[in-house]
């Protein structure tokens, strides 16, 4: 199973920048490759989320769950329904002396295993370069 993770540092506080993160909702304003994002249902601190994505001129698709731990400033999220067997993960965000640390995890896995091997290392370095855009374009919006 691939697993990517990345993290990047943004200047700011991060009582300020974590309420940014977490509003999945408004990503397609900042986030090129993230077309739509429709919360579908809230419960407590966890929401159903459907995405809509763009990667590398394909449509990636999926509904989410998304779990807030707002006192621990961390988002895991889990894969409920689409275009991958597995796709789970989790923001966590550290206040430092340099600003905020956003660290992403993406752990997924192709329902198809003949396939998955060649596969793999495309899906990983693709959605790694993703993660590595979505971070920046998050740094992009606090920043300026």
């Amino acid at each position: 199973m691939p697993f990517v993770e990345t993290s990047i540092t943004i200047k700011g506080n991060i009582e300020e920048i974590y309420p940014i993160v977490k509003d999945m909702e408004s990503y397609p304003n900042f986030m090129e490759s993230v077309k739509s994002v429709k919360v579908i249902e809230r419960v407590g601190n966890t929401t159903l989320t459907k995405w809509e994505t763009e990667l590398k001129g394909k449509p990636f698709n999926w509904v989410e769950k998304d779990t807030f731990y707002d006192e621990e400033y961390k988002i895991e999220y889990q894969l409920v329904s689409g275009d991958l067997k597995k796709f789970e993960g989790q923001w966590t965000l550290t206040q430092t002396e340099n600003g905020v640390e956003i660290h992403l995890t993406v752990d997924f896995e192709f329902g198809v295993p003949m396939i998955a091997s060649l596969l793999n290392p495309i899906a990983k370095l693709i959605i790694k370069q993703n993660c590595d855009s979505m971070l920046a374009a998050i740094k992009q919006q606090i920043e300026g």
